[in-house]
């Protein structure tokens, strides 16, 4: 490998990685907020938070979180962040000061069992707010009284 190459791999991966470990941040931050924004909005009137395709997508997202940590799986994110790093020469938890932080927020030292009570626990409380404040229609169907049909 020249070393060209081997300078813009040595730029590209950790940059990659830390887009990676963004788009993980985000992803964590939306399943959770989802929960307290389902029920303000319940009890404020929001129409978004009641978006069957929506709710489907925070639900689908816990879940295969949940799913995961039962069957022991490592993030797949995790693991092409960590793999990235790695390509670009990097330990898998060095960096600067903003993957310090989000790498702190995201990977805590606990045991799995820990992971995936939360987990679990968290998924719970996601079907909780379907029951709580429950999403609407697929689609809205308007009926209109003087309009019954065709012709």
């Amino acid at each position: 490998m020249t070393d060209e190459v081997q300078q813009v791999n040595n730029v590209m991966y950790p940059l990659l990685a830390n887009l990676v470990l963004l788009i993980h941040f985000i992803f964590v931050v939306a399943v959770i907020s989802g929960v307290p924004l389902i029920m303000l909005g319940g009890v404020r009137g929001w129409r978004w938070i009641r978006l069957r395709g929506l709710r489907l997508v925070h639900l689908a997202g816990i879940a295969i979180v949940a799913a995961q940590s039962w069957a022991g799986v490592i993030c797949p994110l995790t693991n092409l962040e960590m793999w990235l790093r790695k390509q670009g020469g990097l330990a898998a938890y060095d960096g600067g000061f903003i993957e310090y932080w989000l790498q702190s927020l995201l990977y805590w030292n606990l045991p799995p069992w820990v992971f995936v009570l939360a987990y679990t626990a968290f998924a719970l409380l996601v079907l909780l707010t379907w029951v709580l404040v429950p999403p609407g229609p697929w689609r809205r169907v308007e009926r209109n009284s003087t309009n019954s049909g065709p012709g």
